[in-house]
């Protein structure tokens, strides 16, 4: 099976809710100008202050059905009945833009179906500090 990432640095960032991954990721794409961020796909509604383009590409249920059905994402899952997914587009934007690699912030099963369907991708799973941490965090 040919690794359709290959040329390109796909690192996969995965942790429990409250390990800080978001908090990393954000300051990896601050100190590494020629990396790019995964922006995914969703059908829940926008959040306040989210941007379409920028922090999800919000689509209708119809539409991610269909972009499923045409192989368009690398990885997909349903969430809380809405659904989520990362398109292989995405490593076409990076390649667009001359970066070296792309980080995609996903879930557990999404890193799974990352890997499996592109080999050459690293996969790193933060842990928080301490389960009283993690606990806090989340209250």
């Amino acid at each position: 099976m040919h690794d359709l990432g290959a040329d390109l640095l796909l690192l996969i960032i995965c942790s429990p809710s409250g390990a800080g991954k978001t908090t990393l990721t954000r300051d990896l794409m601050r100190t590494f100008d020629r990396l790019t961020f995964s922006v995914s796909c969703t059908t829940r509604k926008p959040r306040v202050n989210e941007v379409d383009g920028r922090d999800y590409f919000f689509v209708e249920r119809e539409d991610f059905k269909k972009r499923i059905g045409a192989g368009a994402f690398v990885e997909w899952a349903e969430v809380h009945g809405n659904l989520y997914g990362t398109q292989l587009s995405e490593l076409d934007r990076a390649r667009r833009e001359e970066k070296v690699g792309i980080v995609f912030d996903v879930d557990y099963q999404g890193a799974r179906q990352i890997k499996a369907k592109l080999p050459s991708a690293v996969g790193v799973f933060i842990l928080p500090p301490s389960m009283e941490e993690l606990s806090r965090r989340l209250r």
